[in-house]
């Protein structure tokens, strides 16, 4: 599966990576958002929540370095092989140790050793790596006796509470001597990377198409409806541009949601669109634009956010429709994301890979363009005498001056008489000729309607 063109190894490839394991359900997330600094993971008493590896890099002391949550590790005994699932949640623990410095085997105070910390630690001890372990649920003084029966696996123990930051410091310190001393220095400055969330409903190829993306089997991909729970960053690098790919889970109407997890989930992907640049919208070709395709694309729009729709598993329905009537179709469904280009393509073929890196960097640009004054207001004056502007109350709506007040998204403020005049038919006038004459395509517009005032102080209606 080759990477993307443009595409290159991830920028945190060369830090140390600090790798959090053990059986589910003994504090792995917990231990994970707390020494992340913030709450990255799902935390939930229902077992086997973390299922693909999640990481971040974390900067301790000045210090730059990788830190990896993974899903519950087991090792598998008998005939009887795991569930598709199963394995493939092992198979990214295994990619996750065999790139570790040190390993953070958690185990769980209030439950002693149990039959499979053992197998645990067995597969562990086998890789050669530092394992420190950490005795996690130490809430208080009282119970760090409790830790010494987890010494007989042989790896030093850490009595510790995520829950409330109890023995943190300590495993810090001794994580960070153990690292190799060949490091790479935390910069004084860094550009913030540009934010790539991949949302979508549940089932459409959002993680194969990251897998595509990156060129390898990064995240878990299963028939199973909800296969990705957290959203999942993942720092790489887009034509020497600095980026973070983030997985999320799939949407389903909140109406639908019916467990606690994945109302979390919903909470995570609806937080990851509001903290991206761009959010690339993945449809499923076989079933058009939903219902429910359309609620995530007004969620885009009402965060402001750069948006590409990305029509995926285009190769089970091409030459039975022409990409031009899909488009239109998915135009008149989704009129408020007209601004957003459309690109066919397939995670399985490769088809249109490139096309859809090309369209995400486009918009990305477009996000921080700056409109020249003279132009845009040339523009949005040749508009209206073209249309004459709708009335109210007799009096006419009159456009004085217009202005780029922000970007990220672009903001337009724009000086008139009476803002209450302004229809929304006309407002999208006016930005149908803004987006003609100036390039921002996959880029939302926001405007800003405010009344002139006069000398005096009173609002100008004339």
């Amino acid at each position: 599966m080759p990477p993307l063109e443009g595409l290159s190894a991830p920028s945190v490839s060369s830090l140390p990576s600090v790798v959090i394991v053990g059986r589910p359900n003994v504090g792995k997330s917990a231990l994970f958002n707390r020494l992340a600094g913030r709450r990255l993971a799902i935390v939930h008493a229902e077992e086997g929540i973390t299922r693909d590896r999640i990481e971040t890099p974390v900067v301790w002391n000045g210090r730059r370095l990788l830190l990896t949550d993974t899903g519950g590790l087991a090792t598998f005994q008998g005939e009887k092989p795991p569930a598709p699932l199963v394995r493939e949640i092992q198979r990214q623990v295994d990619q996750a140790l065999s790139g570790a410095a040190v390993i953070l085997f958690v185990t769980d105070v209030e439950t002693g050793p149990a039959p499979l910390d053992e197998e645990v630690a067995d597969r562990i001890r086998r890789s050669g790596r530092t394992v420190f372990l950490v005795c996690n649920k130490c809430d208080h003084l009282g119970r760090d006796a409790e830790a010494v029966p987890f010494e007989r696996f042989g790896f030093p123990v850490f009595p510790v509470s995520a829950l409330h930051n109890r023995g943190c410091e300590v495993l810090k310190e001794a994580v960070l001597a153990a690292l190799p001393k060949a490091h790479t220095p935390a910069p004084a400055a860094a550009e913030e990377p540009l934010r790539i969330a991949v949302a979508g409903r549940p089932n459409v190829g959002k993680s194969s198409l990251v897998n595509a993306w990156l060129g390898e089997a990064r995240m878990i991909v299963s028939p199973e409806p909800g296969t990705t729970r957290d959203s999942v960053e993942i720092p790489f690098s887009l034509e020497g541009r600095s980026c973070v790919l983030v997985d999320t889970a799939g949407m389903r109407r909140k109406g639908k949601a019916d467990t606690a997890v994945e109302r979390f989930s919903l909470l995570r992907a609806e937080r990851s669109i509001a903290a991206a640049d761009v959010v690339v919208l993945v449809l499923d070709a076989l079933q058009g634009p939903t219902e429910q395709d359309k609620k995530i694309g007004a969620l885009i729009r009402r965060y402001e956010r750069g948006c590409v729709l990305a029509v995926n598993k285009w190769d089970l329905v091409q030459g039975r429709v022409s990409q031009r009537a899909y488009e239109e179709g998915i135009r008149r469904e989704a009129p408020f994301l007209s601004y957003a280009p459309v690109v066919f393509t397939s995670a399985l073929t490769g088809y249109h890979r490139s096309a859809l890196t090309a369209a995400v960097l486009t918009t990305a640009d477009h996000l921080g363009l700056s409109l020249p004054t003279g132009p845009l207001n040339r523009v949005l004056q040749e508009a209206q005498e073209r249309t004459p502007a709708p009335r109210r109350g007799g009096r006419p709506l009159r456009l004085y001056y217009a202005t780029q007040v922000g970007s990220r998204p672009i903001r337009l403020l724009l000086f008139v008489n009476d803002p209450e005049t302004m229809t929304p038919a006309y407002q999208q006038y006016l930005e149908h000729a803004v987006r003609a004459a100036f390039p921002l395509e996959g880029a939302p517009l926001v405007w800003i309607l405010k009344p002139r005032r006069s000398p005096s102080g009173s609002n100008s209606r004339r």
